[in-house]
């Protein structure tokens, strides 16, 4: 089989935008109103029938000046979640807060009967991601968590190729992703501290990482991890790019962990802010069949590196497909609140369903467990 003809069986078409009923608007409010808050705000204004009527913020000020920069007239501004949720008559809100707090912030909307859109990683422990999950089911409304790269068509190949069996059963997968020198502290500190932030790396740039393949093969339950954390570069005044933050940096800048999964699946993980090499190594997803490489990136963006490249044999011969860079014809971030929205408005699933995320943060907690108790331990999961 050729080249050519081994890719088009990965190919699909993509339909056309609906036409949008504008009659009635979905009123949104944002909570916490930093930068990746203005993310959401850009893609709500790109939305015909989505209203951003409130938004929430601690410090006092920041909400105002957020919607006077984006020129957002009339939306009215609040100091805390509970205040914005318990005066205003909410469709949905997006949860943009630090990571400690996107439990409550997502419980809260949830119990008052909102849809949320709340922002990576899901939280910062699994036991905030179980009573998530359990208010998201006493609610019965739309929880979908922010993983915009699930919708770029080269994220959207890799799981094509995995489920196309080209690549046989899966049995080993190495991944992660970083940068040589990339702790996020431009905006401030609530990144790099652990009351604000609970997990670094790992919960920055990991999640995405493990999204990637954990989707690509159908979520297996993970069973054990042996995860491994340092602060080297964080707590370093020479090599921070902030070095008055070195003495309050309190989460990783580097994780690594060896998981195994349900199907005899292993999972090779490693992940960095801050590093000496240019990169942690290429994904390489293994089957008995064949394996996928994806290149890796300089700095996590969203997509691949390059060209992916399948490594199977055809008519005995080994033999090497290149997969070409896709492109994706819309923005990722209004393709997220868009899926997120047309959920609500439809009654179908969430986008990102939360059952998957579960894992991706089980995962997450089980490293950190692991590293600060110094073995393999069981990852356990309690029915919800």
């Amino acid at each position: 089989m050729a080249n050519s003809e081994i890719l088009n069986k990965f190919k699909e078409n993509i339909s056309g935008t609906k036409n949008r009923d504008t009659s009635k608007k979905l009123k949104v409010g944002i909570i916490g109103t930093g930068w990746i808050a203005e993310y959401h705000l850009i893609a709500y204004k790109n939305m015909p029938d989505v209203e951003v009527v409130a938004g929430a913020d601690l410090i006092e000020g920041k909400a105002k000046n957020f919607f006077e920069n984006h020129g957002v007239e009339g939306a009215r501004v609040y100091l805390s979640h509970k205040e914005m949720l318990d005066n205003e008559e909410l469709d949905a809100v997006s949860v943009c807060t630090y990571n400690a707090t996107h439990a409550e912030c997502t419980i809260y909307a949830l119990k008052k009967g909102v849809n949320v859109l709340l922002e990576k990683p899901m939280c910062v422990t699994l036991d905030e991601a179980i009573e998530i999950v359990r208010a998201e089911k006493e609610s019965g409304k739309v929880l979908s968590v922010g993983f915009q790269p699930r919708f770029d068509e080269n994220m959207k190949m890799i799981k094509k190729i995995v489920e196309s069996g080209e690549l046989g059963e899966i049995y080993y997968i190495q991944t992660g992703g970083g940068r040589r020198r990339g702790i996020p502290t431009p905006f401030g500190t609530s990144f790099i501290e652990k009351e604000t932030a609970g997990i670094g790396a790992l919960g920055d740039i990991g999640c995405y990482s493990l999204d990637m393949v954990l989707n690509a093969i159908g979520y297996p339950k993970p069973l054990t991890v042996t995860g491994y954390k340092s602060d080297f570069f964080g707590k370093s005044k020479e090599y921070s790019n902030k070095p008055e933050y070195a003495d309050i940096f309190g989460v990783d800048d580097f994780a690594a962990a060896f998981i195994r999964l349900e199907g005899g699946i292993i999972l090779d993980f490693r992940i960095a802010w801050a590093m000496h090499p240019d990169t942690t190594g290429d994904t390489i997803i293994f089957g008995k069949k064949g394996a996928l490489r994806i290149p890796s990136t300089e700095c996590w963006n969203g997509s691949v590196g390059g060209a992916m490249t399948i490594y199977h044999d055809v008519a005995g011969l080994q033999t090497e497909t290149k997969v070409p860079i896709l492109k994706t014809k819309e923005d990722l971030f209004d393709l997220k609140v868009r899926s997120f929205l047309d959920a609500i408005i439809d009654g179908t699933c969430a986008p990102v369903p939360t059952s998957q995320i579960l894992y991706n943060q089980a995962i997450i907690d089980g490293i950190s467990k692991s590293s600060e108790l110094g073995r393999e331990i069981e990852i356990v999961i309690p029915k919800i």
